[in-house]
């Protein structure tokens, strides 16, 4: 009788674990493991990452969160725009305050994001007068939901004149760790310590889900970039994860590249990339170098993944106060932020839709704004992605 109860007793518990969090695991070996999902192995983390069911009439729930400087008002176009073209999403607006102390308003926002699956957001002001050790809100954000993958697909868009043509690279940043740990103390008067933290388990997973996504979409090569030659134990590890995981891709080349030497060969001669891997701090670099490759932030859309959980916003992560509330900022990043989140959502054929109005529309030169040469407003851009789908003419799909 006592073995009968305790064998319902740990079917009860392990049921309720797994409601209440995603980060227990089951049952192993008669035993209830649990631990936090960032200190496990890889295989926890080969499997797809799967968007949320549809609710009732197969709508959908995002969390949204405006954010700060020009995010309230990209966020506004992008749910006119979703009105117009009637894409079956419904959004939960979450306000994150980046000036207050209290970090109820980002919990609330990690609570949406938990409830929802996926979320779009505007970047929040990270508040400089706090304390050292205290995490900027969209670090915790995507600490907290453990969103490990930045995705930024950078690539030359229609209409825009660059230096440089023919760009097609997609850079995957490790999001949870390395410089943006958080971890700086004064050891003595004068003398800072800040801690770099590069683990095994996350540089394998990070460096995992790199290769598949590049067999995924076809791609023939993978870059690391490091700087293992000076951070021999850091970078070091993270660079030896990479060569172990490529082992298991035969079919897709793989190199590494010092990082001070990739952002010279990206403003040189960027078509030799064709999907980049890197630590977080590299990846903000890398990041910013490639958007202004492109264009500029205004053009280019950034998605963070984890095993449960996607948040989508532009790729640079720039607030804008300066031409805030001005309606001359450019919605291009953000509506195909909102084009990435319905791919995520299965939404396909809206997704499809919207990011060819979109492209179309690059390709009238007297709507650009002001970031790249133009003199048009925010307003204008999103009415005419509004015209060119309501006329059901022909859209820009390649690139």
């Amino acid at each position: 009788m006592t073995l009968i109860r305790n064998q319902y007793l740990s079917k009860y518990i392990t049921s309720q674990c797994l409601k209440l969090s995603p980060y227990f695991s089951p049952i192993h070996n008669g035993k209830l493991i649990i631990m936090f999902s960032n200190l496990s192995g890889t295989g926890r983390f080969s499997r797809e990452i799967r968007p949320p069911p549809a609710k009732y009439g197969g709508r959908h729930t995002v969390a949204l969160i405006p954010g700060d400087g020009i995010g309230p008002e990209l966020l506004n176009h992008v749910r006119e725009l979703f009105r117009f073209s009637c894409v079956p999403v419904d959004f939960e607006v979450v306000h994150v305050n980046s000036s207050s102390t209290s970090e109820d308003d980002i919990n609330n926002a990690i609570m949406a994001i938990r409830r929802n699956g996926v979320a779009l957001k505007g970047n929040i002001e990270t508040n400089h007068t706090m304390p050292p050790n205290h995490k900027s809100r969209n670090n915790l954000l995507r600490t907290s939901l453990d969103l490990y993958a930045n995705v930024m697909h950078c690539q030359s868009l229609p209409g825009v004149q660059t230096r440089h043509k023919n760009i097609d690279i997609i850079i995957i940043r490790e999001n949870t760790e390395g410089e943006y740990s958080s971890l700086e103390h004064e050891s003595v008067s004068g003398v800072v310590e800040s801690l770099k933290i590069i683990t095994r388990n996350n540089s394998l997973r990070i460096a995992d889900y790199a290769f598949r996504l590049a067999r995924e979409k076809g791609r023939r090569r993978v870059t690391a970039v490091h700087k293992a030659n000076i951070m021999k134990l850091g970078d070091g590890l993270f660079l030896q994860c990479c060569k172990e995981v490529a082992s298991g891709y035969p079919d897709i080349e793989f190199d590494s590249m010092i990082v001070d030497n990739t952002t010279m060969q990206l403003v040189s001669k960027p078509q030799q990339f064709d999907v980049m891997l890197m630590p977080n701090l590299y990846g903000n670099v890398v990041s910013n170098v490639c958007a202004g490759l492109v264009g500029g932030p205004g053009l280019v859309p950034g998605a963070n993944y984890g095993r449960d959980y996607a948040v989508f916003e532009t790729a640079t992560r720039n607030t804008g106060k300066s031409i805030a509330n001005r309606n001359i900022a450019n919605p291009t990043a953000m509506l195909l932020a909102s084009c990435l989140m319905l791919d995520h959502l299965k939404i396909h054929d809206y997704a499809n839709m919207i990011r060819g109005a979109i492209l179309t529309t690059m390709n009238e030169t007297r709507l650009h704004t002001a970031d790249i040469g133009g003199q048009g407003t925010t307003s204008e851009v999103v009415q005419s992605i509004m015209r060119i789908i309501q006329s059901g003419g022909p859209l820009t799909t390649e690139i």
